[in-house]
């Protein structure tokens, strides 16, 4: 027996009894002939497999989503323009099964089935997990089919339906509103030094900060257009990917105390150019540039731009572009949410405020690397506090930051001020625009105040947002399914980069336990074992016994209900680890 992921379709044929009933050796040949000469070509097109063929229903596998999608459009679309009297109900699921001579097993088959028996005539059903994969990758639209109960599946399924039955598809799309949506790719490092890739990168995510304040455009998220970083792609096919009607694109050249900038904006239909700019600049007056690119690139849009837009939020980091630049550095290793690279985040950051101690968001990451050390289990005494000090002064200094509102809320979650920071992270995403991963950690934090289901409809929208999201995105909502007792889901989610610390490797291996996948769950603990090891080894802490609570026991810190952290200790003891 061998276990993979893989996208599943199932499909039947609409009133197959019935039919049968009427005329049945027309209905076996009008069936046979279309799945000869239309269906498998179709499914071997797309890169598929049939598996099996049972009756009236088939069973394919794919080892894309977008191809198994693809392939399901492209056959109800062939059999509703065609002469067929036969309609067919589809259902896809992306999970794990197991392949034995020739034929799946597994959840993951039983839910595509499950999807398939919730479809109309001609119609498609997935589940969310394949909804979130597909991203922006297809030009049809899924609607919100609700959630249902479904016979040997614990957990209701949450559907998505193509078409959607009301006729007014709720889109997938990113830029589907009657909005603007801009899409701004990563400028490109024109300095011959890697060591400036993190200036150019900077520009960019200045850039979109600043956009996402106008509430007249939507704003792509940073890891969504950053994807294409690198990339000789046209701008037509990355506003399709993205549903983006402009794209942002651009270079910074440094030299000495000198940097040009160069930016010009594109419609993604036509290709066309619709303003370019080229900015030579002094270093110290960066943020201006900035402003001014802001500014250019809003005012060309064509006729969508409303009176609000002449009020910009044109607040701006102060004083030393040094602390700017150790500011963007120390960013990009915190993003990694790793011990090693979160302790050398603060060691910049401490440079940072020495040289600019007005700088609001440079203290409001020093304030999160003081949150995560508490996350990962390596706080030693004074992190809460110092987490406390530093996001209130970073308020004091720019209340208007969604970013600092959302550490604010984890402050008072670090102190254990339960009520204020549900409040908090409520307030944040009251405030929130385009911010996809603000609001994916306001989801955590809803997800250690015990509130699971709220925390997995903010994520899962944040996830939406932002289609192509950072691994850190997986790794809060791997921990938010296991809450949620999803624990296969849970499994699907924390693999590959969103194992991203000791963290991720525990949540898997509970959910392994908890799922009863007793193998699985001793690797995956025998991985957490070796990576928490490594961690708490670079903070100078010594592992005598590998124990449930020389391991994971400071991972209580952060939660609010003994209840959620027992949750996560069970299944650790049921994957091998003692007391």
């Amino acid at each position: 027996m061998k276990r993979r992921l893989a996208a599943i379709l199932a499909a039947d044929v609409v009133g197959y009894s019935k039919l049968m009933a009427a005329d049945e050796s027309g209905t076996l040949n009008a069936l046979s002939n279309l799945i000869e000469n239309s269906i498998q070509p179709l499914i071997t097109d797309h890169s598929g497999r049939v598996v099996k063929l049972m009756g009236d229903g088939i069973l394919a596998e794919f080892g894309s989503v977008v191809d198994a999608v693809s392939c399901a459009i492209s056959w109800q679309k062939h059999i509703g323009n065609g002469d067929n009297h036969l309609q067919f109900r589809i259902g896809i699921n992306l999970g794990d099964i197991i392949h034995q001579d020739g034929d799946i097993f597994g959840d993951g088959v039983n839910i595509a089935a499950r999807l398939e028996s919730l479809a109309e005539p001609g119609g498609i059903c997935i589940s969310s997990i394949v909804l979130e994969s597909l991203g922006n990758r297809l030009e049809d639209n899924f609607g919100d089919g609700g959630r249902h109960e479904v016979k040997n599946i614990s957990e209701p399924l949450q559907v998505y339906r193509w078409p959607h039955s009301d006729g007014q598809p709720a889109s997938t799309q990113i830029g589907s509103s009657e909005k603007p949506t801009i899409a701004v790719l990563a400028f490109t490092n024109m300095s011959g030094d890697s060591e400036q890739e993190y200036f150019s990168d900077g520009i960019s995510e200045d850039i979109i900060t600043q956009l996402s304040r106008f509430r007249t455009v939507n704003v792509i998220a940073r890891n969504s257009s950053f994807t294409f970083k690198g990339e000789k792609t046209d701008a037509k096919q990355i506003g399709k990917k993205l549903g983006a009607h402009y794209i942002v694109e651009g270079s910074v050249r440094t030299s000495g105390n000198r940097a040009r900038i160069t930016a010009q904006l594109v419609d993604t239909e036509t290709g066309n150019h619709l303003w370019a700019e080229r900015y030579d600049r002094e270093l110290q007056d960066i943020f201006a540039v900035q402003d001014e690119v802001t500014q250019s690139i809003v005012a060309v849009l064509p006729g969508r731009v409303q009176e609000d837009v002449a009020e910009q939020a044109s607040r701006k980091p102060t004083g030393s572009m040094k602390a700017h630049e150790l500011m963007l550095r120390a960013k990009s290793l915190r993003d990694s949410l790793s011990a090693e690279d979160n302790l050398k985040a603060r060691q910049l950051l401490e440079r940072a405020l020495k040289l600019d101690p007005r700088h609001a968001r440079v203290h409001m990451y020093l304030a999160d690397t003081y949150v995560v050390d508490m996350m990962l289990g390596l706080a030693t005494g004074s992190e809460s506090s110092e987490s406390w000090r530093l996001s209130k002064i970073g308020v004091k200094l720019d209340a208007n930051d969604v970013y600092i509102q959302d550490q604010l809320g984890f402050a008072y979650l670090c102190e254990g001020m339960w009520e204020d920071a549900e409040i908090q992270f409520e307030k944040t995403l009251s405030q929130i625009v385009n911010e996809a991963e603000s609001m994916a950690w306001c989801g955590y934090g809803f997800m250690l105040l015990g509130k699971h289901e709220r925390a997995y409809q903010v994520v899962q929208k944040a996830m939406q947002l932002d289609p192509l999201h950072a691994p850190s995105l997986q790794w809060i909502f791997g921990q938010i399914c296991f809450c949620l007792q999803r624990y296969d889901d849970a499994v699907r989610t924390l693999v590959g980069n969103a194992l991203l610390n000791s963290v991720a490797h525990a949540f898997l291996a509970a959910a392994q336990a908890q799922a009863h996948h007793q193998s699985e769950a001793a690797t995956a603990l025998a991985s957490f074992i070796n990576h928490r090891r490594q961690e708490l080894n670079s903070r100078g802490i010594d592992v005598v016994e590998n124990s449930l609570t020389t391991l994971a026991a400071d991972y209580r810190k952060l939660w609010r209900h003994e209840s959620d952290w027992e949750h996560l200790a069970d299944g650790l003891r049921r994957a091998g680890l003692p007391d």
